[in-house]
């Protein structure tokens, strides 16, 4: 699955989809990949507040329990709950349906330090 070009990367593997001063936050097909089959996320709870880099939610695979990173900071908005009944989205849809949580984002600044799709790429 190629990189989109229209999303902004943290490298810690998340994305990040602006649309004005909200941001959805999702994993990577690379971070998905890398995890093998999810089978729980424990999403954050709207209204919660995070620093960027500060550990948002967490991703649990049949190889491992990883945290999600907040790749900019903000107050959770919303949560994706569909990936909290059914996680095997994630896999099977990481830059659609797979999103975890939107922020709306304190400092829109912050996008500008993510990486674009070409500089991520060129990390893995």
């Amino acid at each position: 699955m190629s990189t989109p070009a229209d999303l902004k990367y943290a490298r810690s593997h998340e994305w990040v989809r602006v649309d004005g001063d909200v941001v959805t936050v999702g994993i990577t097909d690379h971070a998905q990949s890398a995890l093998g089959d999810v089978v729980h996320v424990e999403l954050p709870r709207v209204g919660a507040h995070f620093g960027a880099g500060a550990e948002a939610a967490e991703i649990e695979s049949v190889k491992a329990v990883s945290a999600i990173y907040a790749p900019v900071g903000g107050t959770v908005t919303a949560v994706n709950d569909e990936v909290a009944d059914g996680p095997e989205i994630v896999n099977e849809d990481p830059y659609g349906k797979g999103w975890l949580f939107q922020l709306k984002v304190a400092d829109l600044g912050q996008v500008a330090d993510l990486l674009d799709a070409a500089s991520y790429a060129a990390t893995l």
